[in-house]
């Protein structure tokens, strides 16, 4: 039966004067990222993007999110870095194909809006952004009642960049012999959050204030770290033509990014002693006695990044990361792979 009271959208949950403080909060911090290349501005139906200054671009494109990172962001109350991030995350996925960063779009979706919580996540993005010399020029914000808890959010991000066709980094130049260099991380970044948070808040009954000695810090200020960037050095080494191959370690750790870029009839060895190991890791490990397979195919292991350069090539890259004062490791090297011998071997 028809009730006798007014309904309004706000009645149902949504408020749309709330979303459009969201709006000038976003118009703000996205305006400091844009460049002459972008020809619409933020509240237009669609973003306009001006491609000029390449011969024969390929567009490369990503889409991600930072999965359950966002539960710390939401029991901290911080919500100033997770975009960041978003950011990191994308970038780092299109780089290690030769791209550079044009635009970035995202998507923010919550229950109750709440335009400070929206206002202080896109900070975050535009931040990433401005560090990545990529525009964000447009997204979604929506509020839908019902589909997510109080004071909770979905976060994912898209982003968009180019590389001149013969300048693509495929990886199809790796050869037998070639050596893994490794570039820290900066903790956890963005992937193992659901394992991460049952073995400190389950096993280890911390809380995100509690001071942990072994990580000499509380659990949220480890948790948070920002995702690291690693678009300077795969730049600076793809300019000089140093670099045959880069993977992003992200879910799947080492032993399933690695191959991703490995010719057919290849694989690596890796020494996992060549690099310093961060506590967070070795921590976690001992809190959930976790499996070294599991163990490796969740967690980055203080490697975020790996290059594969030529042996030969090795002391030109050293002085190039070096200027950029960017630390690195001798993690391991490319091999030929036996027939069903795993394509990443641990020493």
């Amino acid at each position: 039966m028809a009730t006798s009271e007014q309904s309004t959208y706000r009645s149902a949950g949504v408020d749309i004067n709330e979303a459009n403080r969201a709006v000038l909060l976003i118009k703000r911090q996205a305006a400091r990222t844009l460049t002459p290349q972008v020809l619409t501005s933020i509240g237009s139906f669609g973003a306009g993007f001006s491609l000029e200054g390449w011969r024969k671009p390929v567009l490369v494109s990503s889409a991600d999110g930072v999965g359950t990172k966002l539960k710390l962001a939401f029991a901290t109350g911080r919500h100033d870095t997770i975009g960041e991030d978003l950011v990191n995350h994308c970038v780092n996925d299109i780089a290690v194909q030769g791209a550079k960063p044009l635009f970035f779009m995202d998507y923010f979706a919550v229950g109750k809006l709440d335009a400070q919580v929206c206002g202080d996540v896109v900070a975050g993005i535009a931040r990433g952004c401005r560090r990545n010399g990529c525009a964000l020029i447009g997204g979604e914000t929506a509020e839908m009642p019902g589909m997510y808890a109080p004071k909770e959010y979905d976060l994912a991000g898209f982003i968009v960049g180019a590389v001149e066709r013969n300048r693509m980094l495929t990886g199809q130049h790796i050869k037998a012999g070639d050596v893994l260099l490794g570039l820290p991380s900066n903790g956890l970044h963005t992937n193992g959050y659901s394992l991460a948070r049952k073995l400190l808040f389950e096993i280890g009954g911390h809380s995100p204030d509690s001071q942990v000695r072994e990580l000499q810090s509380t659990v949220a200020a480890e948790l948070l770290k920002i995702h690291k960037s690693y678009l300077k050095p795969i730049q600076a080494l793809h300019e000089a033509k140093y670099l045959k191959g880069a993977a992003h370690i992200t879910g799947g750790g080492l032993t399933d990014n690695i191959p991703r870029i490995l010719p057919r009839g290849l694989a690596v060895e890796i020494s996992p002693k060549s690099w310093p190991s961060q506590p967070i890791f070795e921590y976690l490990r001992k809190l959930g006695n976790v499996p070294d397979d599991d163990y490796r195919r969740t967690f980055n292991l203080g490697i975020g990044m790996v290059l594969v350069i030529a042996e030969n090539k090795v002391g030109f890259v050293s002085q190039i990361l070096k200027k950029l004062g960017e630390p690195f490791y001798q993690i391991g090297q490319v091999i030929r792979r036996a027939q069903r011998q795993p394509k990443v071997r641990y020493l």
